[in-house]
């Protein structure tokens, strides 16, 4: 009899533990889950428009909860496009800011000043057929570019022309995988 008793009470135990060890699976999971959903997200690059920054099949962190935005933050963008899909570039300008191009010399001015493209494939940057520039960006709105400056439809194109802050799905914090490359300059 005290042998069955000792039983019971070591079954209870192992049954408790088993109970414990499930609700703390389940309960990393729910917080899994509600970090991703309310405060973090994934993407993956599609293409060549970011390299040499991103490559595709490239997965990406992106923070959900940053409506902030600034030059030269790469973010991931929902808003509807020839593409019918989200894309990644990075913010050359905001609101307020004049964007020109001059294709001869391959160089982009963002208020009258040379941008520093050191994180552009090619640095010159050749003409877009959509572009006429000078262009102000009206505020709210962003004006983005691919990394792959020759390579890449983005804001110089009517197919993708200046991004709608609210179509901003989030900003790009680092790179996923290829595991032991999470930053993403």
């Amino acid at each position: 009899m005290e042998e069955n008793k000792e039983f019971d009470v070591k079954e209870k135990q192992k049954g408790s533990s088993l109970f414990d060890f499930a609700s703390i699976v389940m309960t990393g999971i729910v917080a899994i889950a509600v970090v991703f959903t309310f405060f973090f997200r994934t993407a993956t690059v599609s293409g060549r428009s970011m390299q040499p920054t991103l490559n595709g099949g490239d997965m990406l962190m992106v923070t959900a909860f940053d409506n902030t935005h600034e030059r030269g933050d790469i973010v991931v963008i929902t808003q509807p496009n020839a593409f019918n899909e989200p894309i990644i570039k990075r913010i050359i300008a905001v609101g307020g800011q004049t964007v020109d191009i001059d294709f001869k010399q391959g160089i982009v001015y963002v208020d009258g000043v040379a941008e520093n493209g050191n994180y552009t494939l090619a640095a010159p940057t050749y003409e877009k057929e959509d572009f006429d520039g000078p262009i102000t960006v009206p505020e709210g709105y962003l004006f983005v570019m691919g990394d792959n400056r020759n390579d890449s439809t983005d804001s110089r194109s009517n197919a993708v022309g200046l991004i709608d802050e609210r179509y901003v799905y989030g900003t790009v914090l680092g790179r996923i995988s290829p595991f032991g490359s999470w930053e993403v300059v």
